[in-house]
């Protein structure tokens, strides 16, 4: 049993100073296996709540490797450990570890507690998307997006973005749809020799296969289709078919195709073929925009508030400047 209620959050024990001790109740993000540069195995365990999550590394002499290694994604645990910085990053040592019964999850709500989702709310996220929906003028095209989006149904309102990278929380995946189609409503007066219905079209639906390629709300995960198809794929063959039965267009069909095919831009980063018609370059780079941007609000959110920098991120490939304008650091700036 925990002793008492546990309150204590990831944003927390990050604020800390290094070699204190903490307790946590978190969830158990991601398990991946590594190899150090000795070739030593390890494991790089992520655990967060619904504002930050933090990396730790579990070695084979580590009396929590096995521990590790066999749980499931999404079990919510007790932990004891003492906090680090390696490299400047806050990487703590996990010193004991257990996983909470159903009964401590219920009675201190760690539930939705560990669960992030869209700050903005599903239902007004929906009533956005409608909207949006709205605006495309071809009658048949807009019922190819409305169609699709149906018959998905509550897994497209619930379903994250990605595992880490950007909207990586619950409802994600309808917030970043909703994120690009207002940047695109706004950014589309601006080249009016891109069709606004294809490149709406394109903006709802690019990133559908997300439904069919992820599983779990709480802690996302890649399905086995996911993996061997992507969700470029998936959202092609989905939109394809409801786009035949509806007898859409064929030189409209094939325009919305490529969007899905060609929106990660580079085959380097996934991308089947690169954007090759206007729509499909004004939907890549609106996509990058905002999955960029939803990086950086993460990283607003979860940074300590004692960091001038965040940590490294991959997807911005360096570190984020979170110090607030009007906050000057000591010694540098008047």
């Amino acid at each position: 049993m925990i002793d008492g209620p546990n309150d204590t959050t990831i944003l927390d024990i990050m604020s800390s100073d290094s070699g204190l001790k903490f307790s946590i109740v978190a969830a158990v993000k991601l398990v991946e296996t590594k190899l150090a540069k000795n070739n030593t195995e390890y494991l790089s365990v992520t655990i967060g709540d619904k504002n930050a999550t933090c990396l730790c590394k579990v070695f084979g002499s580590s009396s929590m490797y096995n521990f590790f290694k066999t749980v499931e994604p999404g079990t919510i645990v007790f932990a004891e450990g003492i906090t680090r910085n390696y490299k400047g990053v806050f990487s703590p040592d996990i010193t004991f570890v257990r996983a909470l019964s159903d009964d401590e999850i219920v009675r201190g709500d760690y539930l939705q507690k560990m669960t992030a989702c869209a700050d903005e709310g599903m239902e007004a996220l929906k009533n956005e998307l409608n909207g949006m929906l709205a605006t495309i003028g071809d009658e048949k095209l807009r019922l190819i997006v409305k169609e699709v989006i149906k018959e998905l149904g509550e897994d497209f309102y619930n379903k994250a973005a990605g595992i880490s990278m950007h909207h990586a929380y619950k409802n994600g995946l309808l917030e970043h749809t909703v994120h690009t189609a207002r940047a695109g409503k706004n950014l589309l007066p601006l080249y009016p020799f891109v069709d606004h219905d294809i490149a709406m079209a394109g903006l709802l639906l690019h990133d559908i296969g997300k439904v069919l390629e992820y599983t779990g709300d709480e802690v996302p995960q890649r399905t086995k289709i996911g993996i061997l198809q992507g969700h470029l794929v998936l959202g092609y063959r989905l939109i394809r078919k409801v786009a035949i039965q509806n007898k859409l267009n064929g030189e409209i069909l094939e325009r919305l195709e490529h969007i899905l095919l060609s929106h990660h831009s580079d085959p380097e980063f996934g991308a089947v073929v690169r954007p090759a018609t206007p729509e499909a370059v004004f939907v890549a780079l609106v996509d990058n925009l905002d999955a960029k941007m939803g990086m950086v609000e993460q990283l607003l959110r979860s940074t300590p508030s004692k960091n001038i920098f965040s940590d490294f991120h991959k997807g911005l490939e360096g570190k984020l400047l979170v110090l607030p304008i009007d906050s000057p650091i000591d010694g540098e700036l008047d």
